[in-house]
Parts: structure tokens; sequence; C-alpha cells
């Protein structure tokens, strides 16, 4: 099985361990649950109406939860390239390792920038509309690539495609991952 590393528990890192998780990837996702969403109200997320991000945050870091991955209560302070994925090292100083890493920090940058990245216009971390870096298995979603368009569902969004492009390499059908439910399943 194959393993996924997500520093940042905010909208797009909650939303790409839930893609992966759900479809058996070994998740890890890192954070304090202090998301600048907890200062949000959503009126403007497609199908719902009204909720805090408060509200919003308990409920996505129990689904993810729920559904498998693990979430580690940390703050990550190193990321490390390796041979067969990456490293990353907590402010406790434990260590984890997984093929995949998803950086979604908001507005923080230094981790992706100590794995080489670089930032482009406006301070953003370059990367394809799929999230990806021009680092091997390194993805970065929400604010960290989209600085002036902080939006909690843009980036799920990002999110969820990180999560769709590691699951079409993951599945090796030589076609795109599609995660499809139906109301018969």
């Amino acid at each position: 099985m194959s393993s996924a590393l997500i520093i940042g528990d905010g909208p797009g890192g909650l939303s790409a361990a839930l893609y992966l998780a759900k479809n058996d990837i070994e998740t890890t996702i890192f954070g304090q649950d202090e998301t600048p969403m907890h200062y949000a109200m959503l009126y403007n997320y497609l199908g719902i109406p009204e909720m805090t991000g408060s509200e919003f945050q308990k409920i996505g870091r129990q689904q993810v939860k729920d559904l498998g991955a693990e979430l580690i209560e940390a703050l990550v302070e190193k990321t490390e390239k390796t041979d067969d994925g990456f490293t990353v090292t907590t402010d406790g100083g434990d260590t984890y390792s997984g093929k995949y890493l998803i950086i979604a920090t908001g507005s923080s940058r230094e981790l992706a920038e100590s794995l080489g990245l670089k930032r482009g216009e406006e301070g953003a971390i370059e990367a394809t509309r799929e999230a990806e870096t021009a680092v091997e298995n390194l993805f970065v979603v929400g604010r960290t690539t989209r600085p002036h368009q902080v939006q909690a569902i843009i980036s799920a969004g990002d999110g969820a495609s990180a999560a769709l492009l590691i699951l079409s390499k993951e599945k090796k059908e030589g076609k795109r991952f599609c995660d499809w439910d139906s109301v018969d399943d």
C-alpha cells in the first residue's frame, strides 16, 4: 500500500486526506487545528447554506479520521526528499515517511521552499492545476499556491485534485481515477 503525508489540516489538507483515505492510501495528516477557518463564517460554500468555520473543521477532521486517516496533532518542522519519497519531522522529534507529500500550509511557504520549490509571481509556489510541482510526488494546495484566492472551497478543490492525481498514479490502469459513488453503493 502506498502512503501520503499531508502537512496542514485546513480545507485543502482535509479534502486530500478524505479522498486518499477513502481509497485505501495510507494517509497521515499533520496539523494543530489552528487554521484561519476558525475565523470564517461559510455562506459561500456550495451545499452548505450556513456554517461556522470551526464547525466545518470539526466535521472535516472527524470525517477523515472515520475514513482511516491518521491525524497527528503536531507542527512539522522539517521536510526532506528521500530516494523513495519524503520524510517529515515534527516539533516533538518524531519522523514519518511517505511516498507522496502534500503541503497545505496556507500562507507559510517555508516547508515547500526547503524542498527546492521557489516562490513565483506574487509569492505563490508554482504548481499545475492538479497541484503537482516540479518535484516528483510533491504537491502544494490552497493558499500556498493561490495566495490571492483565499476561499475554503478553492483549497478543498485543490486538495481533491492532488489526491485524484495520486490515485491515478497508484491505480496504474492507464487512465485517470475518478472517485464516484452512487446511491446504490
